[in-house]
């Protein structure tokens, strides 16, 4: 399948089962005890898709939280396209249709040699396999003057769904005519490659609208992203890119993007290209494993798990398998698709060790839809194999081709839809 027919079958009939996931074989082992830390799009993934490969175990989900919000489409929250209840999903299709045992808890303790967990509401709960999908977190402290406080109260990163994409939402419509909405994209690796340049372009066009007069501007690590050719075309096409009256300025490493300071109470970053001072800062900060990874002892000293890239056990702790951003998944982006592939091809490795078996060769999938306007879609299509226990990405892989047909950026924006919704019920459905 080359890439125009594979985001074809994904995105016109959302037909998600053709895609990224592996041929569940049952496990025969009825006496194991698979518990999962994180109901997130790995960790829901993972419950769901053990049940198929293993019915008779016994399966936990712990999770915090009782009503999960996704990142996938938070960026449409922000410019008022979707709520948060939207994105937001229950955990009951787990318990109901496939027998999870979710408990809304926390892990606060880890006895690798015991095979037991701590749990934050007492006791302990012992595991035959441990599936952790822990998410990210910040690294705050590496410019000066962007502290978590920041982030929660004048420069929101709203890099995990909730709160804060609400607070970057007031703060965008309460921007004054003609005033500057100034994003800094954080460097490599991070959550959602494209999604920054999504937020940005979803911005203009929300400015478009509501304030004509204003100006996106951003401050990049970088000097190239994911998609970046499509999505400069879109800009071009949309927002007046690479022309005086432009509506969105990109400014990369190469010409002093970095940012070296920040003064949080003025809305104001010093980077390498001067000082940027703005109505509305979308500050988005370096990112690592979550805090539950490093507690655990999963973690590298590049703050990220390094993991079997077969069966995604950790090559840290036994029986322990990390799956989704804060693995290291080499070529894979961290996305959410990605963390749905992994989920599969980790359960199915769980249930084949269960059985005494060898582990099969995975191959993985990510597919991942952008908006550069609301009818204006991009897209990346990954294969990935395994080779030399690193995931590579296969030549078949691309992202969408610029072409002068105005067709094609609308279908990839129905696409789109069409996909988040099939992919959200894969998830939690």
């Amino acid at each position: 399948m080359n890439r125009r027919e594979l985001l074809k079958a994904l995105g016109a009939a959302g037909a998600l089962s053709l895609l990224g996931q592996p041929a569940i074989a049952a496990t025969r082992n009825k006496r194991a005890h698979i518990v999962i830390v994180g109901g997130g799009i790995g960790g829901a993934t993972a419950a769901k898709y053990l049940r198929f490969a293993a019915p008779a175990v016994k399966i936990t989900l712990i999770e915090p939280v009782k009503r999960f919000v996704t990142c996938l489409r938070s960026n449409d929250v922000a410019v008022g396209h979707m709520t948060l209840d939207d994105i937001t999903f229950t955990y009951d299709a787990l318990r109901s249709k496939y027998k999870v045992n979710v408990l809304h808890d926390r892990v606060i303790g880890f006895d690798p040699d015991k095979k037991a967990i701590q749990l934050d509401a007492g006791g302990n709960m012992g595991y035959d396999k441990l599936i952790v999908s822990p998410g990210i977190d910040f690294i705050f402290g590496d410019v000066e003057g962007y502290t978590r406080e920041a982030a929660e109260t004048t420069m929101p990163h709203a890099w995990k769904a909730g709160p804060q994409t609400l607070l970057l939402k007031r703060q965008l419509e309460a921007m004054p005519q003609g005033g500057t909405f100034l994003m800094v994209a954080p460097p490599n690796p991070f959550r959602c490659p494209p999604g920054p340049y999504e937020r940005a372009s979803l911005v203009a066009e929300w400015c478009q609208k509501h304030n004509p007069r204003a100006k996106v501007v951003i401050l990049d690590h970088k000097d190239a992203f994911t998609k970046d050719v499509p999505f400069k075309k879109a800009w071009e096409r949309l927002y007046g890119f690479n022309t005086p009256d432009s509506m969105i300025e990109w400014i990369p490493a190469a010409r002093g993007g970095k940012p070296k300071r920040v003064d949080a109470a003025n809305r104001t970053v010093i980077a390498e290209a001067g000082t940027f001072k703005a109505d509305v800062v979308n500050y988005i900060a370096p990112q690592r494993a979550a805090p539950l990874a490093f507690r655990m002892g999963l973690t590298n000293r590049d703050g990220w798990c390094p993991v079997n890239r077969r069966t995604f056990e950790s090559e840290i702790v036994r029986d322990v398998h990390v799956i989704g951003d804060a693995c290291v998944g080499d070529s894979m982006p961290k996305s959410g698709y990605s963390a749905n592939s992994q989920a599969k091809v980790a359960v199915q490795a769980i249930a084949d060790l269960l059985d005494g078996k060898t582990p099969g060769e995975p191959s993985m999938i990510n597919v991942c839809y952008s908006l550069a306007g609301q009818d204006y879609g991009v897209s990346i299509a990954d294969i990935f194999k395994v080779v030399d226990n690193r995931i590579v990405k296969l030549p078949a892989s691309g992202v969408s081709p610029v072409t002068d047909s105005p067709a094609q950026p609308l279908l990839e924006a129905v696409y789109q839809r069409n996909w988040h919704r099939t992919f959200a019920n894969d998830c939690f459905a």
